[in-house]
């Protein structure tokens, strides 16, 4: 077992480990782009508001690699080859809605997020990669689904070498500062949709089945589809509303630096939360796999053997940032007096980047869990209460402590979701049960 999810999990921890570096290296790069506490916010809240838009994208990720798990553990290759025309038709008219509609979502984004100038023009411009960044998410989670997470890998590593060296070239040789950085995403995602579907084709080609276009769009089909979507998009509208609300509350607090500071140490959070996904991303193929073969003994190990793995990790990345967080926050600013305020501001804070890690680790395996058994009803439900929990913990405690109330909503919410979500699926029998029955 422990072979199986190493060999879903390792190529998924490689290619989750290259979006925060990417994340990283942009915020490097903005670092050394004049006025850095100026030129790390204003890219902080333009990453946010694409976060917002492919998180509330993801639900296609989602609810086409647990479909596609069970039925590749059942042995059904119409109902995979269905899922995969599904999903691309779907990421395809998602992704051009948003191109279509940018002026308008891109006004009230910007306005919502207390955003300038700097922040519009990344966004008017890296715009453009969303069609090709939702259509990735429809291939990878259906490759999920299929149990391969080696075609993703490839793929991750080489989108994000051509968005890391764009980045570099159009920045600083070309002069186009942050604007080269959102250009470098465009041509980066697109490459990356022509490698994937090219790969895919020529690794699954011989295996699909011939189908028509109403099977695609049939209606019962697409009424399950698009129900475990329905619970998803609620959860994810969740995960994006936490998230961009910490950067939006870190631009309104009194001091600016506390934007730089906080984008920083989420930076380093996502670090790990990444690594962990690729155990969740395993949990997520296996658990629905097994379902698929209806074999419970085979899904209680894995449950088991994830959650220990999610431990090392976590154990890992808090002994990391308990003995080289300085070193780790110096590589993101040019030495000189806006380092060091940076660096001092974030010694107040760093306790919340060695305690989340413990906090969130076990969440990220039950969505996992809950994604492979389709149980998109639990997810959603744990998802709202979290966040109401989130809220609740900012709004009563930010008079009194400050950025602290924010740290302490953050870490509170990502505990509290694992926990909602344990006790909702009755201890994971009702995932059990699926496996048995």
């Amino acid at each position: 077992m422990n072979k199986e999810i190493l060999r879903i999990a390792l190529p998924n921890i490689i290619s989750n480990i290259t979006v925060p570096i990417m994340g990283i290296v942009g915020t490097m790069i903005a670092g050394h782009l004049g006025d850095s506490v100026a030129t790390i916010g204003a890219l902080a809240i333009g990453v946010s508001v694409f976060n917002f838009i492919y998180w509330n994208c993801s639900f296609i990720r989602m609810g086409t690699s647990g479909i596609t798990a069970q039925a590749y553990g059942a042995g059904d290759n119409r109902t995979t080859t269905l899922m995969l025309a599904r999903a691309t038709a779907v990421s395809f008219i998602v992704g051009m809605a948003i191109l279509i509609l940018q002026r308008p979502v891109g006004e009230l984004a910007i306005k919502m997020m207390n955003g300038n100038e700097m922040v519009a023009d990344y966004f008017y411009a890296r715009v453009w990669a969303v069609p090709a960044g939702v259509l990735l998410f429809g291939l990878n989670g259906w490759l999920t689904g299929m149990q391969n997470a080696v075609i993703p890998m490839i793929v991750a590593i080489i989108v994000n070498v051509i968005h890391i060296v764009c980045s570099l070239w159009f920045a600083f040789p070309l002069g186009m500062g942050i604007v080269g950085i959102a250009y470098a995403s465009v041509v980066a995602q697109w490459i990356g949709v022509v490698i994937t579907a090219a790969i895919t084709w020529y690794r699954y080609g011989k295996s699909f089945v011939a189908i028509a276009w109403r099977e695609v769009w049939d209606a019962k089909a697409m009424r399950e589809f698009f129900s475990i979507n329905r619970d998803i998009i609620i959860r994810t509208l969740c995960v994006c509303g936490a998230y961009t609300f910490f950067t939006a509350a870190s631009a309104r607090m009194e001091d600016e630096t506390i934007l730089a500071v906080n984008t920083i140490l989420l930076e380093l959070f996502t670090l790990f939360s990444y690594m962990n996904d690729g155990f969740a991303y395993a949990a997520e193929a296996l658990t629905g796999r097994f379902i698929g073969a209806r074999d419970g003994r085979a899904l209680r190990l894995c449950v088991k053997r994830c959650m220990m793995w999610c431990v090392v990790i976590c154990v890992i990345y808090v002994s990391l940032y308990v003995g080289w967080w300085r070193e780790l926050l110096g590589l993101f600013v040019e030495d000189g007096a806006d380092a060091e305020q940076i660096i001092e501001y974030a010694g107040r804070y760093i306790g919340w980047i060695i305690i989340i890690p413990l906090a969130a680790s076990w969440p990220f395996m039950m969505d996992g869990i809950m994604v492979g058994a389709t149980q998109s009803r639990i997810m959603r439900n744990s998802m709202l209460w979290a966040t109401a929990a989130y809220f609740l913990l900012f709004f009563t405690l930010e008079p009194l402590i400050g950025n602290n109330a924010l740290w302490l909503a953050f870490t509170s919410y990502m505990f509290l979701r694992g926990v909602f979500q344990y006790f909702m699926s009755e201890r994971l029998q009702v995932v059990y049960r699926q496996a048995e029955e």
